[in-house]
């Protein structure tokens, strides 16, 4: 379930690239649409938040509910994201795109390492090849898109900018693991989300397109799209991956997000007629395989993940109702 939630969460992340060159050629800029992307996310995800709460599944856990190192740990998480949404924007600006996504996917390996490092997994055989599996699957479809003929964009800081968003969303993966697992996890994908959606406005302000900000209430057209984005390429995706991430832990949470790249290069090919090429159906292939061998391997201890247990084990009702949203059943 933990594998097939986060292949869902992938999936639908890979949405974005396609939808987003939609976006631009309609006449919104990157940074506003970052901006309505999170807001549309965070109020879908508040949404289902208040739903929850309606219905008895949860309730609200404030701030001062949590341990210290639990409120530092969110708001790492919530940095995090803004300052990989930004790097990534900014390197996006400044090298070709394909560079910047080759540069951004190597944190599965830093997770990975990570891991090994804080003794939450052993990199045995099976791991190894999955992740070089994995890796390679996700180069043969990134790579496939870089034409030389079109001119590559190589600019040292816009490379940079790429590798430390991968570290951003190494440290994500990393404090979300357990660092606040008792806030439920569509509480804390609203708060994470709401982050990036403070950065975004300050971003669009600082580099003078606040004034774009408003460009969709003056076209009805985009509205649709923006929409989509911003339920199934950000909230939905978001909640999709944290779940993931304590379910079966980073390293193979990791892994099994590389077949985001996968799902953008088709839709590429269905929505805007680019080619796709051979090699990157093999690519496509190959990360599945990679989350296959790992759907199959023995954690070290619990993997990583948080201990599925029933709700009599839990006296704390904030960690039954955190377990509701991480385990069969829940909704």
């Amino acid at each position: 379930m933990g594998f097939a939630i986060v292949l869902l969460g992938a999936s639908l992340f890979g949405t974005l690239g396609p939808i987003s060159r939609l976006t631009y050629e309609a006449g919104m800029q990157p940074v506003p649409f970052v901006a309505w992307r999170a807001l549309l996310g965070t109020l879908g995800t508040a949404a289902f938040v208040a739903w929850r709460i309606g219905r008895g599944g949860e309730r609200l856990v404030w701030p001062r509910e949590l341990r210290g190192k639990e409120r530092r740990s969110l708001a790492i998480a919530g940095m995090c994201g803004a300052g990989l949404n930004i790097a990534m924007f900014i390197a996006f600006d400044r090298i070709t795109i394909a560079l910047a996504l080759l540069c951004f996917y190597t944190y599965p390996a830093m997770v990975a390492g990570l891991d090994v490092l804080a003794g939450r997994e052993i990199l045995d055989r099976q791991k190894r090849v999955a992740l070089v599996l994995a890796i390679g699957g996700m180069i043969a479809v990134v790579a496939s898109q870089l034409d030389p003929a079109a001119g590559i964009k190589l600019d040292g800081v816009g490379v940079v900018l790429a590798l430390t968003a991968a570290v951003f969303q190494t440290i994500f993966v990393a404090v979300s693991r357990d660092g606040y697992h008792r806030v439920p996890a569509d509480q804390a994908t609203t708060v994470i989300i709401g982050s990036a959606v403070v950065a975004s406005i300050a971003l669009a302000v600082v580099t003078g397109s606040g004034a774009a900000l408003a460009f969709p209430l003056t076209q009805p057209s985009l509205w649709p799209l923006l929409l989509f984005t911003g339920f199934f390429a950000a909230a939905i995706p978001s909640l999709c991956f944290l779940i993931g991430i304590r379910v079966i832990g980073g390293t193979r949470a990791g892994v099994v997000m590389l077949f985001e790249p996968v799902v953008g290069v088709i839709l590429a090919a269905v929505l805007l007629g680019e080619h796709l090429q051979p090699i990157q159906l093999v690519g496509g292939l190959a990360i599945l395989v990679a989350a296959l061998i790992l759907q199959r391997t023995t954690p070290l201890g619990d993997g990583g993940a948080i201990p599925v247990r029933g709700p009599l084990d839990h006296p704390d009702p904030v960690e039954d109702e955190t377990l509701a949203l991480r385990v069969p059943g829940g909704p």
